[in-house]
């Protein structure tokens, strides 16, 4: 996020302008949470301030509704932990809500364990446990709930629209690439970027949409080559505007690192849309993680546990 989003972001809760549009979205379907506490859970990182401010910002949001007893970040790089966060949650229901892409690695092994859930084969035994006098709910992660198929799609379009030089192409000129980490460590790291992909890729907006990755194959710069079009967006499917999307991404795509980085240290947008690159030009959009929308993923994520939690069993904390 550039500070320009920042600040307007900061303005538009200050005015209520988002709780407001939140309010008519997503209130109406919401049960009584006064009884609950809501945590969202952020990698955080010990090197870039950036990349816990989504983690933040989707917490004022939702605590300006006032629908839950409190609302606590927490992260796994960086201060408060998520080993420490349910020492403050003092109400009976705790919502936990991974605020990641995919269900990998820390969604499955590193959010539960810190948090102390029932574990068995690196997996947990139940997202709903009983711990004393309260039950704890372990939401899925927000990047693989359904309705980021169309944060993925505003963000693509937005930025077209914003950036239409030296006129706007037609969707069914673009190639949509949504790039992601990619990791050997967990198969499913990818899988919520090769679904969406998939999904977006049925509706026929564009002339094509693939996946690229950072550290798997196919790698960003390949965009050049498998795009048939000279019109290319690129969507960073990330959770925060940090070091991957401001700085690593755009020179993968092919801007020079000094560019870069003298844009990023002056508070300008990395990459200027668009740039000409290999005969291409390319849009380069936000992180999705910032997107206002992703609020009303947080709170269907615990809508969703709240069902689970009607289900007979319920696992027994040790």
């Amino acid at each position: 996020m550039q500070r320009e989003s920042r600040e307007l972001w900061y303005v538009q809760l200050r005015n209520g302008a988002l709780a407001g549009l939140l309010k008519s979205a997503s209130l109406e379907s919401m049960s009584d949470y006064s009884d609950s506490t809501l945590i969202i859970a952020g990698h955080g990182s010990t090197v870039n301030a950036e990349s816990s401010l989504p983690t933040y910002q989707h917490c004022e949001a939702i605590r300006s509704l006032g629908i839950f007893s409190r609302v606590i970040p927490c992260f796994w790089k960086e201060e408060p932990a998520l080993s420490g966060a349910l020492r403050g949650a003092h109400t009976p229901r705790v919502f936990i809500v991974p605020l990641f892409i995919s269900e990998g690695y820390f969604t499955e092994e590193v959010i539960p364990r810190e948090m102390g859930f029932v574990m068995r084969d690196k997996a947990v035994v139940d997202r709903v446990e009983k711990r004393g006098g309260q039950t704890i709910h372990y939401c899925g992660p927000v990047g693989t709930h359904h309705s980021m198929t169309e944060l993925l799609k505003n963000r693509a379009m937005s930025t077209l629209d914003q950036f239409p030089f030296p006129s706007r192409p037609a969707d069914s000129s673009v190639t949509l690439f949504i790039a992601g980490h990619g990791t050997g460590n967990n198969t499913n790291s990818r899988k919520a970027i090769e679904e969406q992909v998939d999904i977006i890729r049925r509706e026929n907006i564009y002339h094509n949409v693939h996946a690229i990755f950072m550290e798997e194959d196919p790698m960003i710069k390949e965009c050049y080559n498998l795009s048939e079009t000279r019109n290319i967006v690129v969507v960073p499917f990330f959770i925060s505007d940090g070091l991957h999307s401001f700085e690593d991404i755009p020179v993968m795509l092919g801007e020079k690192e000094r560019i870069v980085r003298e844009r990023y240290n002056s508070g300008m947008p990395t990459w200027r849309n668009p740039t000409e690159i290999h005969g291409k030009r390319v849009w380069y959009t936000p992180s999705i993680g910032n997107e206002p929308g992703m609020v009303d993923v947080i709170l269907e994520r615990v809508r969703e546990a709240e069902d689970m939690a009607r289900e007979p069993m319920i696992a027994q904390a040790p």
